[in-house]
């Protein structure tokens, strides 16, 4: 039997380009889905710190090339045909390709500055979506499946739905669209529909239309033969008006060809056992190397804390969907309390000024710093005593999971993928014994969203803190929990192989 051949079509992923964790999961699929014998591709767009980042491999000798493949696709915008060189790379032994237009991707950022979203974000994906269409047929690669991510790829099935409708190149390619966060909806006004030279009888209330408006991540909902997101709960969540942000309907429409799939996590970038980024390795048997990491993690943030205070870390951006509102009514009591908390991210203007003043006022207890580093991210993980997502939604949510494998025990809000993850350590205990210490969850999960539920929660983790021999139990069960890739990319082979068997047209 032949391998599935698939293509991810991604608006990121690592080790390329990153914003969250869209990257992580396109960076690491690939890997799980060769792993299992299947032909896969990653294509992108060639943005500047991709090109940064290849040069500075070759200055420093690594083998790290991102190289012109010579093809060059014409691809319509509008009345405009725009030329796009195609490039190529490698990233796990899996070929990546890249779309190269620097008008539109030689940029900072990936798609939105600090002060609003790029201008033309919908010039810079409807050439991106319709490219790969076009780049595909002229690279030695013909996809039984194009599996999109997110609004900056909806437009791929839509144009396979009708414009190449009866392009025999495509004749057995299917379509599975995934969304990582319903929020994100790639709206853009209706006089940019003409740009995607699409039949006008797409943009209906039935097709590509929203209010008046075009949306790109409901033209991959309505075209695409298969719709997935990234946890079981999620995509229960999404049908409703609560977390459907306006698709509630149309995903409840395609319910049946609706599918949660839960992200996975690669053990070679997040194991404190193989990480490169941290003082010292450790696993489950022997913690001697995760003090070590603790000791390190408050020196790189100047903090001064005593062994029996935790230390709560968070990566985030800093925004209110992922709790900061409720966290910041918090935050008084929180440093009143015998704790340490280190931040890292990016987001809302309003959250880095916060937190910036509350550093300044507690710079012994919290630590800040307002920016993305994927090393100081690994020392967290390994550092921290704890770890807080007190989100207001999670399609699926990935540092909940890292932090089960580094030990360091989750605080998390109980919707989406943080639900489906951790089971409550106290909650479960009480259900099976009087004494905790036989619990069977792996963290601490509260359901109310409010600042008052949170700090709750967060006193009952410091509570069981400050019995070491039961802490150390908690922390040696979390680290044995598997929520590697493996499983997910079975899930989603078996997907592919559905609709290669042409069971959901």
């Amino acid at each position: 039997m032949k391998p599935i051949k698939i293509l991810i079509a991604t608006p990121e992923a690592i080790p390329f380009a990153k914003t969250g964790g869209l990257a992580d999961v396109t960076g690491s699929l690939p890997k799980a889905l060769k792993t299992l014998g299947c032909d896969v591709r990653i294509i992108m767009p060639l943005y500047r710190q991709i090109q940064e980042s290849a040069v500075s491999s070759q200055q420093s000798g690594e083998k790290n090339e991102i190289k012109d493949t010579g093809i060059r696709v014409s691809v319509p915008m509008g009345f405009r045909e725009i030329s796009v060189p195609v490039f190529q790379g490698s990233a796990n032994g899996i070929p990546a390709y890249f779309l190269k237009r620097d008008e539109y991707y030689d940029r900072k950022y990936l798609y939105t500055m600090p002060e609003d979203d790029y201008f033309d974000n919908a010039e810079r994906f409807i050439l991106f979506s319709r490219g790969i269409i076009e780049a595909v047929k002229k690279l030695d690669f013909q996809p039984d499946i194009i599996h999109c991510h997110d609004w900056q790829t909806g437009l791929i099935p839509t144009y396979l739905k009708t414009i190449y409708k009866n392009d025999l190149f495509f004749a057995n390619a299917k379509t599975i669209f995934t969304i990582h966060n319903i929020a994100y909806q790639g709206l853009f006004p209706a006089s940019h529909f003409p740009l995607t030279g699409l039949p006008q009888e797409v943009f209906t209330p039935d097709g590509i239309e929203f209010w008046g408006s075009m949306n790109l991540l409901k033209a991959g909902i309505v075209f695409s033969d298969i719709v997935t997101t990234v946890s079981e709960k999620y995509s229960k969540e999404i049908r409703t008006a609560e977390f459907g942000y306006g698709l509630e309907g149309v995903l409840d429409s395609r319910k049946e060809k609706l599918f949660g799939v839960l992200n996975g996590v690669d053990y070679d970038d997040w194991s404190p056992e193989k990480d490169k980024f941290i003082i010292a390795k450790y696993d489950y048997k022997d913690l001697n190397g995760k003090a070590e990491c603790r000791k390190d993690l408050l020196k790189e943030y100047n903090l001064n804390l005593s062994d029996d205070a935790p230390v709560i870390g968070i990566i985030s951006r800093l925004a209110d969907q992922k709790g900061f509102d409720i966290l910041s009514q918090a935050m008084e009591e929180l440093m009143s309390m015998n704790i340490g908390i280190v931040v890292l991210g990016t987001g809302e203007k309003k959250y880095h000024d916060l937190f910036a003043e509350l550093a300044k006022k507690y710079p012994k207890k919290l630590g800040v710093k307002i920016t993305f580093d994927n090393k100081i991210a690994h020392k967290i993980e390994a550092g921290s005593d704890m770890f807080l997502m007190p989100s207001k939604y999670e399609p699926c949510g990935l540092n909940q999971i890292y932090s089960l494998k580094y030990g360091t025990i989750p605080i998390v809000r109980a919707t989406g993928g943080l639900d489906d993850t951790i089971q409550d350590y106290t909650q479960d205990s009480r259900l099976k014994t009087q004494d905790s210490s036989t619990g069977e969850g792996n963290g601490f999960k509260f359901n109310e969203y409010s600042s008052h539920a949170l700090l709750t929660k967060i006193k009952e983790a410091v509570k069981i803190f400050s019995n070491k021999k039961e802490w150390k139990k908690l922390v040696q069960k979390a680290m044995q929990q598997d929520f590697s890739w493996e499983r997910s990319a079975k899930r989603y082979v078996e997907l592919y192989e559905k609709l290669c068997r042409g069971e959901a047209k």
